[in-house]
């Protein structure tokens, strides 16, 4: 599986973990629908579930004038993927993973998201 596909995929997951509270294997196989599973998949919800209070505190403190519960679940999802490699995946650029999410929002997003998800994560990325 490639990484835009796991990253869709684990998209999907996270989505589906926020809205219906879903566990996270559970999620996962959901959105595989009986295809094989993908070891950075696995590590992007996993790694986003576990670790989703500290994404979160690095989210608030780079949102102006936005509540992060406010956000629209995609948008929520898509930067949470985001500052997970940004934070804890050495091995992927950060530039690659804002690139990343700002196709996510595009492909999976309003109008406005890619440009929202920009902004928020050259924040991050800057506090870094």
């Amino acid at each position: 599986m490639k990484r835009r596909t796991a990253r869709e995929k684990a998209l999907q997951s996270l989505f589906q973990i926020d809205v219906s509270e879903s566990e996270p294997k559970e999620a996962i196989e959901n959105v595989l629908e009986d295809a094989k599973t993908d070891p950075f998949l696995e590590q992007l919800v996993f790694g986003v579930v576990e670790k989703k209070e500290e994404i979160d505190l690095l989210l608030r403190a780079n949102l102006e004038k936005w509540n992060l519960e406010r956000l629209a679940n995609v948008d929520r999802s898509i930067l949470r993927i985001a500052v997970y490699e940004m934070k804890y995946i050495d091995e992927i650029p950060v530039k690659v993973s804002i690139d990343e999410a700002i196709e996510l929002a595009k492909n999976f997003g309003d109008d406005s998201s890619s440009r929202f998800v920009n902004a928020i994560l050259s924040k991050v990325k800057d506090s870094l």
